[in-house]
């Protein structure tokens, strides 16, 4: 039987008071989707519910700490202002409990099932209309169920793209480094901002049941075979 994980990294810009101070006057680039991905939230809770597990999401915005990033990439122009010993805090509060919850539930979820779908959603505001499907390279599992994944969504004429051997980002690489890629099956989900904040090409509420319905599908599938 094959479990899912459902994980989002850049799920919301808000900012704890302690750190506000760093931001004053530049408000508008947190709440920016510089600071934030608008629409993964919503999604990853949609898959959420649909799966019936739960949802790990990063807390702050990316621009406070990047939770994908490792070593000084995690920092932007902003947190670089801070004190390193503020900054290992904010490792330690918010980064460290995320990963660990995450390498926690994969090794509990690869105990208990024969194979995991890690499903790690994104929205990107630099694409229009589309939505992609990246696999990290000798993604075995992931290939597969990427690719059924793409052929249901294409049939419905949606843009949608596979993207094979993608070098994943320091998270993904960190996970997909440790797990066999026979039972972890990686597969980060991106899909345009155009959708959520523009209801085009298709209204977002029709893209998301999509989505939904179409990984459900391929996962019944999976189980039967």
């Amino acid at each position: 039987m094959t479990a899912f994980l459902i994980s989002c990294d850049h799920a919301t810009c808000a900012v704890p008071e302690a750190y506000r101070e760093i931001f004053r006057g530049s408000e508008d680039i947190v709440t920016s989707t510089e600071g934030w991905e608008p629409g993964s939230l919503n999604l990853a809770q949609g898959f959420s519910m649909r799966f019936r597990t739960p949802l790990l999401h990063g807390d702050v915005t990316r621009l406070l700490i990047d939770f994908g990033k490792d070593g000084d990439e995690r920092w932007s122009r902003f947190s670089l202002k801070l004190p390193e010993t503020t900054r290992a805090k904010l490792v330690d509060r918010h980064e460290r409990p995320y990963r660990t919850q995450m390498k926690d539930r994969i090794a509990e979820d690869l105990r208990r099932h024969e194979s995991l779908v890690h499903v790690m959603i994104h929205t990107d505001p630099a694409t229009d209309g589309l939505v992609m499907l990246e696999t990290p390279p000798g993604a075995v599992l992931a290939e597969k169920f990427a690719a059924a994944w793409r052929t249901r969504l294409a049939a419905k004429d949606l843009d949608v793209r596979h993207v094979r051997d993608v070098v994943p980002g320091a998270l993904g690489a960190s996970l997909a480094a440790v797990y066999p890629a026979e039972q972890y099956a990686q597969i980060r989900l991106s899909v345009a901002q155009t959708f959520f904040l523009e209801g085009r090409p298709w209204r977002w509420e029709t893209l998301k049941k999509l989505l939904l319905d179409s990984l459900e599908a391929v996962g019944k599938e999976a189980t039967v075979a």
